[in-house]
């Protein structure tokens, strides 16, 4: 009996572990001087609207390093090379609702949906984004702070 209460332990330590080696870990200074990052809203007509994310660095990006995911507001998006110094990230906003049933009647009500509530893979605040890139095949991850909205122009 005393064997197997060892064992039993030995697995949920074993476990433990394994799920602490999972956890991405954030870097705490990008390996290239980051010279801004902000974010515009963007109207596209009154169905849709969405937010564009720009990292501007002040020299052009290591051949080493490649860029592949904004997280922000509760999203993620793929980021994109527009210029050789300025990367963006398009978010898209679906403002779209649709009609629910409200009825005395619990069973009028049955084609309502339920709404779909989105998990972010990380804790952010309102004013801050997660980087993932990768570098020399390593996917790294850095917090950014302070990310101000700017007027569109």
């Amino acid at each position: 009996m005393k064997r197997y209460i060892i064992i039993f332990f030995s697995m949920i330590i074993a476990i433990s572990l394994t799920f602490c080696a999972m956890k991405q870990e954030l870097q705490t200074e990008f390996p290239q001087e980051i010279q801004s990052v902000f974010y515009q809203k963007v109207k596209k007509g009154t169905e849709s609207s969405g937010i564009n994310f720009y990292i501007e660095f002040k020299n052009p990006l290591s051949a080493n390093i490649k860029l592949e995911k904004i997280y922000f507001h509760n999203q993620e998006s793929v980021v994109k090379e527009i210029a050789k110094n300025t990367f963006v990230a398009h978010f898209s906003q679906d403002n779209t609702k649709e009609d629910l049933i409200m009825d005395s009647n619990p069973s009028k009500e049955y084609g309502n949906k339920a709404p779909v509530i989105q998990k972010s893979k990380f804790d952010l605040q309102r004013n801050e984004a997660i980087l993932e890139y990768t570098k020399e095949s390593k996917t790294l991850f850095y917090k950014i702070s302070n990310v101000l909205e700017r007027p569109l122009r």
